[in-house]
């Protein structure tokens, strides 16, 4: 799914009024005549117009901010295949589940095929992170908006304003619940490194704290698995809420989603 296939961002336009337009063969914006759309009327086929003008201008210059403000919140997925290659997938590892209380131990971020780590003590700082949000379009995460995003912000003293897609909600949407290892499973997405949980996350700190280097190695890969699995659970997701939108369309209209 491109954003440039969808009108569900346009007052007057819901998920039938978009099929039926897609049935009649008005698969992108550039295909857009009214004559040709039935049950839109004038009113409507202004709006529609005036957002494709708007729209094309700000998809040309990669404005994710613009439409992540204008994708209702359960269709923010659809920014996913046009800024996939500046999306920042990440994940980090705490001492507890208190942004007051607890501390950030790892972040990794994963882009562009690469993974970056950043280690309390060592190279974890409000710098650090705010570089690594600038450089993304998109932020990519698994219950960030509730854990990650909050628990940054409260540490560290920032305010990530990135566009940012939590795929909880829309695995929540595909039936797909729990944490992000039982859906890894559910969905076939195999994992490299140790198969440890939150809690031996925090127990591996503390080891490392008290001087054993190979517990925070265990601890980093990890943290690196879940960044790197993010994107591909993110293109299952993608092409899964394709098919449910779009029935009998097996790839996303127009395009197809390539390999992570």
């Amino acid at each position: 799914m491109r954003i440039r296939n969808s009108f569900i961002p346009v007052e007057g336009v819901g998920a039938t009024t978009e099929r039926r337009m897609w049935e009649n063969g008005i698969r992108e914006w550039a295909e857009f005549r009214q004559d040709r759309a039935p049950g839109v009327g004038a009113t409507t086929a202004s709006r529609i117009e005036s957002f494709i003008d708007e729209a094309t201008e700000r998809l040309d210059d990669r404005d994710a901010p613009f439409f992540d403000r204008t994708f209702p919140s359960n269709e923010r997925w659809r920014l996913y295949e046009d800024f996939r290659d500046g999306a920042c997938f990440f994940d980090i590892e705490t001492t507890g589940l208190s942004h007051e209380r607890d501390r950030v131990t790892t972040v990794s971020f994963h882009r562009d095929g690469e993974t970056t780590t950043l280690v309390q003590g060592r190279d974890l700082s409000a710098e650090s992170l705010r570089e690594q949000f600038h450089e993304a379009d998109l932020l990519v995460t698994f219950n960030g908006t509730s854990f990650d995003v909050p628990f940054l912000e409260t540490s560290f003293g920032l305010d990530i304003d990135t566009p940012h897609l939590d795929l909880m909600y829309p695995c929540r949407t595909l039936g797909l619940t729990g944490g992000l290892k039982p859906i890894e499973r559910e969905v076939g997405i195999a994992r490299d490194g140790p198969d440890i949980t939150g809690r031996d996350a925090v127990r591996l700190w503390y080891e490392y704290e008290d001087g054993d280097e190979r517990a925070l190695e265990r601890l980093v890969s990890y943290n690196r698995d879940d960044t790197v699995n993010l994107r591909a659970l993110a293109d299952e997701v993608a092409r899964r809420l394709h098919r449910e939108t779009v029935p009998g369309d097996d790839d996303p209209i127009g395009t197809t989603l390539g390999d992570a």
